[in-house]
């Protein structure tokens, strides 16, 4: 019978190799989704609270859509529907068939819903930002981008850290679920090792543990990087 450390190992049998890629693949879809949900939330934070009222709308029919449908049904949508949907479209083109990469429809799907909550994130951080700040950075003549990025943005960072980190939390978990399309996260390396192997338990756990660490890590630097932002800010 073959030890963890031949199961999990870097040797001519060992699904070491496999994993730190799938982990690396997890890390990538994380990330992207991340930024790209950092993104979407300032865009529909702002519309929501200054936009006219058609574009407040939909910014509330967006963050209501993206908090209400499962992840899992968005990626299988948008990757069989929307994969079907692309090559009709192609070959009304003239094109032909193409095929969309499971990372970046992680990507998109993630961000998208994650875009949903960090948008209310946002929306919490700015409105507790003391009006009298923002009235004197307009009486010194600022304006759209120059008192977003001058004003708003370090006085509403701090506030808004907390909920962003958690969201980072949730994105490594919520990862694992792009693997229903074949894409070679970690949890899809994991279970590709168990099936190949028969050793289920050893390699759900050492999935389990890598999924634990990563959290471990994300949480102490999110920590550092609060006490950091906290320092900027006058004690009242």
């Amino acid at each position: 019978m073959q030890s963890y450390l031949d199961l999990v190992g870097f040797g001519a049998q060992g699904w070491g190799p496999a994993l730190l890629r799938g982990l690396l693949v997890t890390l990538q879809i994380s990330f992207g989704a991340f930024l790209l949900g950092l993104l979407i939330g300032l865009g529909v934070a702002s519309a929501k609270l200054n936009g006219p009222r058609p574009l407040a709308a939909l910014a509330r029919g967006y963050i209501t859509l993206g908090r209400a449908v499962p992840e899992l049904l968005l990626i299988l949508l948008l990757y069989y529907a929307g994969s079907s949907g692309l090559n009709q479209l192609f070959a009304w083109l003239g094109y032909g068939e193409v095929r969309l990469n499971g990372m970046m429809v992680a990507i998109a799907v993630l961000g998208l819903v994650q875009g949903a909550y960090a948008s209310e994130i946002f929306r919490g951080a700015i409105q507790a930002i003391p009006y009298g700040q923002i009235e004197a950075a307009r009486a010194y003549g600022m304006h759209g981008w120059r008192l977003f990025s001058r004003v708003t943005l370090p006085i509403m960072a701090p506030n808004a850290l907390a909920g962003m980190a958690n969201l980072w939390v949730n994105l490594i978990k919520d990862s694992a679920l792009i693997s229903v399309v074949g894409t070679s996260e970690l949890l899809y390396t994991a279970r590709q090792a168990a099936g190949s192997t028969r050793h289920y338990l050893t390699f759900y756990l050492t999935a389990a543990a890598l999924y634990y660490v990563l959290t471990v890590l994300s949480n102490l630097f999110s920590g550092w990087l609060e006490r950091r932002f906290r320092r900027w800010i006058p004690a009242v």
